[in-house]
C-alpha cells in the first residue's frame, strides 16, 4: 500500500516538474533531487524486504511444526528441536541477523513501512535475549497447552494426509514427538530440582490428559479407539477411498502407526505420567501460587509483564489501572440493571445473572449444538456490517467447533486457531462445551465477536493475507496487540449495532470487567502473594461467573504469568489512539481507514503501533 503512495507521489512530482520547467530552474533541480531520493528509498526498501524474505525462510526451516501449521509440507516427517542447545543456537543465529541488518542497510533510506519492519526485527531480538535469561523459569508442561496435549492436537488437526508419503511422515512424527516429550520431561525434572514446579492442579491436568491420550485401542484392549489411533485410521481410510493406495498398503501403514503408538509413543507418555505422579509429593503448596514465590521469580514476572503488554508499566501501575477500570465498568453495569428493572443489589443481580435457567442451554448435546448454532448466527449478522467499518476484509472462512474431547475442560476459555493463507483450512473458534452450566448465553455474543469477527479471526486472517510487507510480519505475534484488538472488537460490535438484548450487553460488560479484574488478580497473584482462594473470591465478587469458570481462569493466570494483563492494556491503547486520531483529524477521520491502519501492518508492539497510527494521521492531514 505504501509503495502505491510512493508511486503516486513520483507521478505528481513529475507533473509539477514539467509544469514549472520553463519558469523556475531551481524548482526543477529540487524536484529532480526529490525523485532521485524517492528512487533511493524504494531501492533500499526492496533490498531490505528481499533480505527479510531470505532470513525469515531460514527461520521457518528451524520449525517444521510452524511450517505445517502454515500449510507447508517442508520437513513433514520432522518436528522442532526442543532442546536448550537448539534455543541457544537460534538466539545466536538471530544475533547474527541483527548484526547484518545494522551493517548492510541504511535506516534513513527506508520508507516508513520498512522502518517498522526493521524495528520489529530488532524488537524481537531484544525480547528473545530477555527470554533466554529466564529459560528455566518457564513451566515446561502445563494443563492448558503443554506438548502432551498440543502434539496430539497438532497431528490430528494440522498434519494433513493426502498421499502415502504424508502418512509415512505421520508415523515418523509419532516417534519424534515421543522423543521431544522425553527431552522436555528431562528439562522439567532439572527445573524441579531447582525448586521450579508448577502448581498441583497442573500436575493433575497433565496426568489426566496424558492418561486419556493413551486410553483405548491400540494401547489397551478396548472397543473405543484412542484419539491418535482413530485419527490415523480415518486418514488411511480416506486414502483408500480416494484410490490413492490399496487396502494392502493401508494395512501396512496402520501397522506402522500401531507399532509407533504402542512403542515409543506409549513409553514417553507412561514416563511422563509416572514422574508427575511421583513428584507431586514434593510440592510445597496444595493450592496455586504465583511465580514471584519461585527462584528468580520477581525478575521473571517483571519480564513477563513487559513482554506481554509491550510496555514499561510496573505491576503496581497495572494493578491500579485494573482497580480504576473495575470501578468504571461497575457504574455502567448498574445502569443496565436499572434499565431492565431489576430490584436488588449488584451482587444479587450477579447471582441472578449467573444462575437463572433462562441464561443457559441444556447441559446435553442439543444444548451444545445450540451454543454453536447461535454463535454462528451472531457472527453471520455482524459480518453484513463489516464493510462499513473496514476497507480490508479477510478472505479466510471461519468455523465454530467444540474442543476435542481429550483436551476439553469444564469452564476453560474459548479460543481461536488460525487457518491457512490459501484458505484450505479455515480459522476455528473453539468452545469448551463439556459443562454448559459454565457457558452462559448472555456472554456468548461478545465472546463470538472476540474470537471471530471482527476479533481474532479477522485480525489474524488479514495479517497472513497481507501483501507488500515481509512475510515475518504477517505471522508476528504480540499479545497486547492481538488480545487488545480482540477486546476492542467486543466494544466495536456494540458500536456496529450488536447486543440488542440488554442482558447480552451486560454480558459484554461482564467480559470487559473480566479483563479489568485480570489486571488486579494477575498482579495480585504474582507480585502481591494472593492465594488461589483470595483470587477466586475477588473474581466472583466482580464478575458474574460461577466458581468453576472463575477457578479455571485463576489457574490459567498462575501458569501464564502476565498474559492476562495484555487484553485491557492493549484495548486501552487502541481506544486512546482512536480518540487521538479523531481529535487530530476532525471531519477527516474515517473509521475504516483507522481500522485498516491498525490491522494493515500485522501485529506489533503498542509503541510501534502508535507510531504507525500517527503516520496515518499525518498522511490524512495532507490529503
Amino acid at each position: 500500500m505504501y509503495k502505491s503512495i510512493i508511486a503516486i507521489s513520483v507521478v505528481a512530482v513529475l507533473a509539477g516538474c514539467q509544469a514549472n520547467k520553463a519558469s523556475t530552474g531551481t524548482n526543477s533541480v529540487n524536484a529532480t533531487a526529490q525523485i532521485h531520493s524517492q528512487s533511493a528509498v524504494e531501492a533500499e526498501t526492496q533490498r531490505l524486504n528481499a533480505w527479510f524474505a531470505e532470513k525469515y525462510e531460514q527461520e521457518m526451516q528451524m520449525s517444521p511444526i510452524m511450517m505445517t501449521i502454515y500449510g507447508r509440507k517442508d520437513k513433514y516427517d520432522q518436528i522442532d528441536d526442543v532442546s536448550e542447545q537448539s534455543q541457544k543456537r537460534q538466539l545466536a543465529w538471530l544475533a547474527g541477523t541483527v548484526a547484518e541488518l545494522r551493517s548492510q542497510f541504511d535506516y534513513s533510506k527506508l520508507d516508513d513501512e520498512a522502518k517498522i519492519s526493521y524495528d520489529l526485527w530488532l524488537y524481537d531480538y531484544e525480547q528473545e535475549k530477555q527470554q533466554a535469561k529466564f529459560f528455566e523459569n518457564e513451566y515446561v508442561f502445563n494443563h492448558m497447552f503443554g506438548i502432551q496435549s498440543f502434539f496430539v492436537q497438532f497431528m490430528i488437526n494440522y498434519h494433513k494426509v493426502e498421499t502415502i508419503e504424508d502418512m509415512h511422515a505421520y508415523n515418523t512424527r509419532l516417534v519424534k514427538g515421543s522423543d521431544a516429550i522425553i527431552e522436555l520431561l528431562d528439562q522439567a525434572q532439572s527445573r524441579a530440582k531447582k525448586g521450579i514446579r508448577p502448581p498441583k492442579f497442573t500436575y493433575e491436568g497433565v496426568i489426566n490428559q496424558s492418561k486419556s491420550i493413551i486410553n483405548g485401542a491400540p494401547f489397551i484392549e478396548s472397543d473405543k479407539d484412542a484419539p491418535l489411533w482413530s485419527d490415523a485410521k480415518r486418514k488411511v481410510q480416506k486414502l483408500i477411498d480416494d484410490k490413492k493406495i490399496s487396502q494392502t498398503q493401508g494395512d501396512a501403514l496402520l501397522a506402522q502407526t500401531k507399532a509407533a503408538l504402542q512403542g515409543e509413543f506409549k513409553a514417553s507418555y507412561t514416563a511422563l505420567i509416572n514422574w508427575f505422579e511421583q513428584d507431586m509429593a514434593n510440592l510445597k503448596q496444595q493450592d496455586g501460587y504465583g511465580v514471584g514465590d519461585l527462584p528468580n521469580g520477581k525478575a521473571f514476572y517483571n519480564y513477563r509483564l513487559a513482554d506481554q503488554t509491550s510496555t514499561n508499566l510496573t505491576a503496581d501501575e497495572i494493578h491500579k489501572i485494573g482497580l480504576d477500570e473495575v470501578s468504571r465498568i461497575k457504574s455502567e453495569m448498574i445502569q443496565i440493571i436499572e434499565q431492565v428493572g431489576f430490584e436488588g443489589s449488584l451482587k444479587e443481580f450477579f447471582e441472578f445473572f449467573r444462575s437463572d435457567p433462562q441464561f443457559f442451554y441444556e447441559n446435553n448435546d442439543e444444548g451444545r449444538q445450540g451454543y454453536i448454532d447461535d454463535s454462528i448466527a451472531y457472527l453471520d449478522e455482524l459480518n453484513k456490517k463489516l464493510p462499513d467499518y473496514f476497507g480490508i476484509l479477510p478472505k479466510s472462512k471461519l468455523v465454530v467447533k467444540r474442543v476435542e474431547a481429550f483436551r476439553e475442560q469444564p469452564g476453560a476459555a474459548q479460543h481461536y486457531m488460525p487457518g491457512t493463507k490459501d484458505g484450505s483450512r479455515p480459522g476455528v473458534y473453539y468452545a469448551h462445551l463439556i459443562d454448559m452450566t459454565s457457558m452462559p448465553k448472555n456472554t456468548m455474543e461478545s465472546i463470538a465477536y472476540h474470537e471471530g469477527n471482527p476479533g481474532h479471526h479477522m485480525q489474524l486472517s488479514i495479517a497472513q493475507e497481507l501483501e507488500g510487507i515481509p512475510e515475518f510480519r504477517t505471522k508476528a505475534q504480540f499479545t497486547a496487540y492481538s488480545e487488545g484488538w480482540g477486546l476492542y472488537s467486543e466494544l466495536l460490535a456494540k458500536e456496529m449495532g450488536a447486543y440488542k438484548d440488554p442482558y447480552s450487553d451486560f454480558g459484554r460488560l461482564s467480559n470487559e470487567m473480566w479483563r479489568a479484574v485480570r489486571l488486579v488478580v494477575d498482579t495480585g497473584i504474582h507480585a502481591q502473594g494472593w492465594s488461589e482462594e483470595e483470587s477466586v473470591s475477588y473474581f466472583m465478587n466482580n464478575v458474574p461467573i460461577n466458581d468453576t469458570a472463575a477457578r479455571s481462569e485463576i489457574r490459567r493466570y498462575m501458569i501464564m504469568p502476565g498474559q492476562a494483563t495484555s487484553y485491557k492494556v492493549g484495548m486501552i491503547k487502541i481506544l486512546e489512539l482512536r480518540e487521538h486520531a479523531k481529535d487530530e483529524l476532525g471531519a477527516k477521520f474515517d473509521i475504516r481507514g483507522f481500522h485498516d491502519t491498525i490491522l494493515g501492518g500485522g501485529a506489533m508492539p503498542l509503541s510501534i503501533l502508535e507510531r504507525r497510527v500517527n503516520t496515518w494521521i499525518e498522511e490524512q492531514k495532507r490529503s
